[in-house]
């Protein structure tokens, strides 16, 4: 008989408890979509009329400037978080207090500041005439804050041993970091950067705020200026287009945190090395060599 050291498994009654209350919460979801459309339906949302626009080379022209204006927000912002997210780590992995103290201060700030609130205020009060730059600091300032504590962790879930056969053969701190921690937590660091990167992506949206010409603010500023078709504005098709295209821009970086992931994975599992084979090869039969001397010796002495 099995048992299960997770739960109880459910009898009759309780497994068609579950099927009723998952029946329900259905029926529940399905009713709620229902309840949406028709009211976007009863507003008019739903007018094949708002469409049209979408149709014209100059809104598809508009569409592909706010598309790469985002990715190259994203792509700065990108560097400079993943290159102060490392300055930041090993700040706080520093021997020296006070500047462990400082990083420490510096990282738990910008994580606990609202991302919104730091944009409008480098918007306000430095990047007045450049808001690319307001959106790209506070990008940098709150991810690599984030990417810092990913750093940090990755490094100190590698075992302790490693650091300290590392110092036993007299390396000094930076190459110990750089030779033997670093390479083995760059593979358990790699899908939370990525995955980290996601967000950062869809932070640039907050763009908008500032009046940056984004992707969200090209949207937005498409379906206000577009002709209301029978006093209804053309809210939703923005929704659907760009929305969809945000999707499929994070479905593509979370695919690339999924790979990595499964590469790192399939790379621990591999062969041992060659020499390592052959050495445990040369052990074995060693051993197995001074078994049978001392059997032989102990058969003449016997």
């Amino acid at each position: 008989m099995s048992a299960n050291v997770l739960y109880d498994a459910p009898g009759p009654r309780a497994r068609a408890r579950n099927r009723l209350y998952g029946a329900l919460s259905t029926v529940a979801i399905l009713g709620l979509v229902a309840f949406v459309v028709y009211k976007l339906d009863d507003t008019g949302q739903f007018q094949a009329g708002l469409w049209d626009d979408y149709e014209y080379s100059d809104t598809h022209q508009r569409i592909v400037d706010g598309l790469l204006t985002t990715l190259k927000t994203f792509a700065i912002a990108a560097v400079l978080s993943v290159a102060l997210g490392a300055v930041l780590a090993a700040a706080r992995l520093s021997d020296h207090r006070p500047v462990r103290w400082a990083a420490t201060v510096v990282v738990e700030f910008f994580r606990a500041m609202p991302l919104v609130i730091m944009i409008f205020l480098l918007f306000a009060g430095v990047f007045t005439s450049d808001p690319m730059w307001a959106l790209v600091l506070g990008l940098t300032l709150y991810n690599g804050s984030v990417q810092a504590e990913i750093f940090r962790s990755g490094i100190n879930a590698v075992p302790r041993g490693q650091s300290e056969a590392a110092y036993a053969l007299g390396l000094r701190k930076t190459q110990v970091m750089s030779s033997v921690l670093i390479p083995q937590a760059v593979r358990t660091m790699l899908p939370s950067i990525i995955s980290q990167l996601v967000v950062t992506l869809k932070d640039t949206s907050l763009g908008f705020i500032i009046l940056y010409e984004e992707l969200l603010f090209v949207g937005k500023a498409f379906a206000e200026q577009t002709k209301p078709v029978n006093g209804v504005y053309a809210f939703i098709p923005m929704v659907i287009v760009f929305g969809s295209i945000y999707i499929v821009l994070c479905l593509a970086l979370s695919s690339v945190a999924t790979w990595v992931e499964r590469r790192t994975q399939r790379s621990r599992k591999g062969a041992p090395p060659a020499m390592a084979t052959v050495g445990a090869t040369v052990t074995a039969g060693s051993t197995a060599g001074a078994d049978g001397a001392s059997g032989a010796d102990g058969s003449r002495t016997g």
